[in-house]
């Protein structure tokens, strides 16, 4: 199909020159072209892409180098954030080590003070029937000595008067209760 549409092109030129022939004053307005055509581009375009490339060049190093910051920052900061983790858990361990010594020592104070108590008033109330026994004792001693005292003076109103009667009573109680 390219060999058929070839000759139809140089059928069509009429014998004037074909695409394969060489022309050199085609070649030489090509090559001016060509050289004015880079001139131009190296002083109106060449510089400004050159300035565009290098500035987009110096924003991705720019941009690379400040990612490599972020990221030195960032692992800075997981780091800190690991180590402060570690110091509040440490923290939290000591104060929940701290509060079950404290309560363990409330506990052994509080078991301390309600038994120290509770023998206080045992101890209160055993001296206090000791108190109330001794004291019913010497009233029933005196009640004694004074029935004693009354049916022996009936008895021996004769012999003996009150005085001497309540002494001996009383002397014979006192040798009772040292039994």
């Amino acid at each position: 199909m390219l060999a058929e549409i070839l000759l139809a092109v140089v059928a069509s030129e009429g014998g004037g020159g074909s695409l394969i022939d060489v022309n050199p004053g085609l070649i030489f307005w090509t090559w001016v072209t060509f050289i004015i055509l880079m001139i131009v581009l190296y002083k109106i375009a060449w510089k400004p892409i050159l300035a565009a490339l290098n500035q987009r060049e110096k924003d991705i190093e720019d941009s690379l180098n400040k990612a490599e910051q972020a990221k030195l920052e960032a692992q800075k900061i997981l780091e800190e954030n690991q180590a402060s983790l570690a110091k509040a858990e440490e923290e939290s361990k000591k104060i929940i080590e701290q509060s079950r010594a404290y309560a363990e020592n409330l506990k052994e104070q509080i078991l301390k003070e309600s038994k120290e108590q509770a023998k206080k008033i045992i101890d209160d109330a055993g001296a206090e029937i000791e108190r109330q026994k001794e004291a019913a004792f010497d009233e029933l001693k005196t009640q004694v000595a004074e029935i004693a005292v009354q049916a022996a003076e009936k008895i021996m109103k004769e012999n003996l008067d009150k005085d001497k009667n309540k002494k001996i009573v009383e002397k014979y109680l006192g040798e009772i209760s040292k039994n």
